[in-house]
């Protein structure tokens, strides 16, 4: 049996629901980019300057505020086991970069998400994205870009926080 790309063309691929919510088969990039994740990420703007839509995205830190940024990549098997529920894995994807802000003392501002996806699952991601951005209003932190690929599941976010020169906790 042949599998549809996750990213093939949205027009190309017939739709398996009907109604104000139907998801195509198969979504292209960045139909599943603005369905799951830029619609709501344009709710809380507050972050940053330009979010996603371009290229880059930029960020105007206050006033007498340093950036601190942390990295962390999940990948299915190893940091997470393949049968874990999506909202809680959407929830900890972000979780473990906000405690990286929290162990240097950083508010957090922002944050982008990149993924490889083996398919593109329209109840997977909803619920993925419901938990990651139920975790993200909670802390104010918003989703300023990202990106998308096929292959097997990797998450990677980068989270972006503010903390005064003086109050930066460091080991």
């Amino acid at each position: 049996m042949q599998e549809t790309p996750p990213f093939a063309s949205y027009n190309a691929v017939p739709s398996t629901a009907s109604g104000p919510f139907a998801v195509p088969a198969a979504l292209s990039e960045f139909s599943l980019i603005d369905r799951f994740f830029a619609r709501r990420a344009a709710r809380g703007a507050r972050a940053s300057t330009l979010g996603i839509g371009d290229d880059c995205a930029l960020i105007t830190p206050r006033s007498g505020k340093l950036l601190a940024i942390s990295t962390d990549m999940l990948v299915e098997g190893r940091h997470f086991f393949p049968d874990v529920a999506p909202d809680a894995l959407g929830h900890k994807t972000l979780a473990v970069n906000l405690s990286d802000l929290a162990a240097m003392g950083a508010e957090p501002r922002a944050f982008t998400l990149a993924c490889a996806l083996p398919r593109a699952d329209a109840a997977w991601l909803e619920a993925f994205s419901d938990g990651l951005f139920a975790l993200a209003e909670r802390f104010d932190c918003e989703l300023i870009g990202g990106d998308t690929t096929s292959g097997p599941l990797n998450l990677c976010v980068t989270v972006f926080g503010e903390v005064a020169p003086d109050a930066a906790l460091r080991r």
